[in-house]
């Protein structure tokens, strides 16, 4: 996949699945720009990124702060001429049970996991329209599928962003624009320490590359007649 002349702008890049996709997407061509609310995280994988010769734009962002993401966007999109590309990667899961959590950690998930993918989304969507292309790629779960008891809320925000993937890709099918979600299963990003061989057929849990592999795919031209849809990278999960 060549991704050279395009630019992506990714949220939760600093680490785990959005640090794989960003340096999935700098190693196939395509200019930066790399949000996170963690600044120090966010620098290093900036750095990697730039060995692969791309132009990185770094912004510390907290993705449920609108109007933070609109200077953002708009800021983005005046330096580069335009964004290609959205990953709406930013997400957090609770701590507790549903019967132990509160009503203020249900809106933080709410927060970070639905209005972090709408304000990005609505912020990028009208310079894509305005171009003819674009290419959303939202980050789901298996949660947002089958249900995971111990993440309740968690499940809830992930299912609607899967309702949210297959509204919008109808709403701009017209339009050059493509929308689609990635929902990963069980997700090593401790490097082996949490190999997790229950949870999938496979035996083992996922790369955080083998997921953004899935993402690079949806956003690329040989994607083009694919959208509305939500692709499980689970490695054939057992339902929990």
């Amino acid at each position: 996949m060549n991704f050279k002349g395009k630019t992506a702008f990714i949220t939760g890049a600093a680490k785990g699945i959005g640090k794989a996709i960003a340096l999935g997407f700098a190693k196939n061509g395509a200019d930066l720009i790399l949000t996170d609310i963690l600044a120090d995280e966010l620098s290093e994988t900036v750095k990697e990124a730039e060995a692969f010769g791309v132009k990185v734009k770094e912004i510390k962002l907290d993705v449920t702060d609108e109007k933070a993401v609109r200077d953002a966007a708009e800021e983005s999109v005046k330096e580069f001429g335009k964004v290609d590309i959205l990953v709406n990667n930013a997400g957090i899961y609770p701590k507790r049970a549903f019967d132990e959590s509160t009503s203020e950690d249900w809106k933080k998930t709410i927060d970070v996991n639905i209005l972090g993918t709408l304000y990005p989304t609505h912020a990028l969507l009208p310079q894509m329209i305005e171009n003819g292309y674009g290419r959303i790629v939202n980050i789901g779960s298996v949660a947002g599928v089958y249900g995971v008891s111990y993440f309740v809320d968690y499940s809830m925000t992930k299912g609607a962003i899967i309702s949210f993937t297959k509204a919008l890709a109808k709403y701009v099918a017209d339009k050059g624009i493509t929308v689609n979600c990635v929902s990963p299963g069980s997700i090593d990003v401790h490097g082996g320490k949490k190999p997790m061989p229950e949870h999938s057929f496979m035996g083992r849990a996922g790369t955080p590359e083998e997921l953004a592999n899935a993402v690079l795919f949806v956003a690329s031209d040989e994607a083009s007649y694919i959208s509305g849809q939500n692709y499980l990278v689970d490695g054939c999960r057992k339902q929990m």
